[in-house]
């Protein structure tokens, strides 16, 4: 049996660190618990926010300004929020999001160099007192997450940047992560996957005994 309260939780890191097959991970404990789940990601999570997210990853695109790139990730948030996640957590469901502002903080803030103080503007005008309960924050070296990302076929805009790119969205990472060591979680996801889904259980159970009822 559930809290009324809905909660939110966001995973993150850089490319190949396998949030997608670990999103359905999180998502099969919580409903173990008897929790009613919503996965949802981003960019996207909308009709219109696909649309954007189509935008964003399209090689078309390669020359896409960094501001640009910064607002259009907005603009696809603040509709996810108000189409998804806002009335999710209302009805007390439990949202799960593969990326959230977090990850804007570190490629656009970090790997862009925009700079925090910017997307923080923007995050207090989009979203203003929304913050995920928990971000689970799976990490890895940078060489080793292309290594895995380029296995992928069609590898999209951000996946063909350069290893500096993702070294300075890397670092942007685990400076949040500092910076709210209550709301994050680092789990190293330079493992096998089994090590790796262990690690998410032990977090989720502990962070989970206090906020289920």
């Amino acid at each position: 049996m559930t809290s009324a309260a809905g909660r939110f939780i966001t995973l993150e890191g850089i490319e190949g660190v396998g949030k997608t097959t670990n999103v359905e991970f999180v998502r099969g404990l919580l409903e173990a618990h008897g929790v009613e789940v919503v996965v949802t990601r981003e960019p996207g999570g909308t009709p219109l926010g696909e649309e954007v997210r189509e935008l964003l990853l399209d090689h078309r695109h390669d020359g896409m300004a960094a501001d640009t790139e910064l607002l259009l990730m907005f603009a696809a948030r603040a509709e996810h929020i108000a189409r998804v996640i806002r009335p999710a957590l209302a009805a007390g469901r439990w949202v799960i999001c593969d990326r959230f502002t977090d990850a804007t903080f570190a490629y656009q803030g970090g790997g862009r160099g925009i700079g925090f103080e910017r997307v923080a503007l923007l995050a207090d005008w989009v979203h203003r007192d929304l913050q995920p309960d928990l971000t689970l924050l799976l990490d890895l070296p940078v060489e080793t997450g292309l290594m895995r990302a380029g296995r992928r076929n069609n590898a999209d805009r951000f996946e063909k940047e350069k290893l500096d790119f993702f070294e300075r969205v890397r670092d942007a990472y685990l400076r949040l992560a500092l910076q709210e060591p209550q709301r994050f979680r680092v789990i190293t996801a330079d493992a096998p996957l089994k090590h790796v889904q262990a690690r998410l259980q032990e977090v989720m159970t502990e962070w989970l005994a206090t906020r289920i009822s």
